[in-house]
């Protein structure tokens, strides 16, 4: 699956979000990594900021994505870690 489309469902479907997808493995490769920042997350577990995500990729997670690798983050945590 195209990395812009996964960071365009993303965006669309967490308010504020900010994603950044990659193929970390290669083109060819269908596991694909995620840097997801948004206040939408602040106050929220670790779980429900990765369910956040899923919810945002709906079918596609079980149907064109083999892998995904989550970053999660709230603005500020971004910021702190150097982002």
């Amino acid at each position: 699956m195209d990395t812009t489309k996964v960071e365009r469902l993303i965006e669309s479907g967490i308010e504020d979000a900010d994603a950044t997808v990659t193929q970390p493995r290669g083109e060819d490769d269908d596991h694909l990594a995620a840097v997801v920042v948004t206040p939408a997350f602040e106050d929220e577990t670790l779980v429900a900021q990765h369910e956040q995500v899923y919810d945002a990729l709906g079918e596609h997670m079980t149907t064109d994505i083999h892998a995904l690798e989550l970053k999660t983050y709230t603005p500020e945590e971004y910021d702190e870690r150097g982002g």
